[in-house]
């Protein structure tokens, strides 16, 4: 991989929290936060099961209270 001599290059310390695994980590956190499909982000992180995507980063996933209040106001305001 080429993650590791990328750290170096840039001044950083390898650690876990810099690695490979936290890159992946903040990939899926900002797909989910932008309201990317749990079904989606599986196929892009290579799990064939969506349920495995589902019970790893289900932690990340925004509340939905204020997209859901959105989406009905959205939905009348075009009335």
């Amino acid at each position: 991989m080429d993650w590791r001599p990328a750290v170096l290059a840039a001044g950083i310390t390898p650690t876990q929290a810099t690695g490979m695994h936290a890159l992946r980590h903040f990939y899926a956190s900002s797909l989910l936060d932008a309201g990317e499909s749990i079904k989606a982000l599986a196929s892009y992180l290579g799990h064939a099961d969506p349920g495995f995507t589902l019970r790893v980063y289900t932690h990340l996933m925004p509340a939905s209270e204020e997209r859901t209040r959105r989406a009905i106001d959205d939905l009348f305001a075009a009335s």
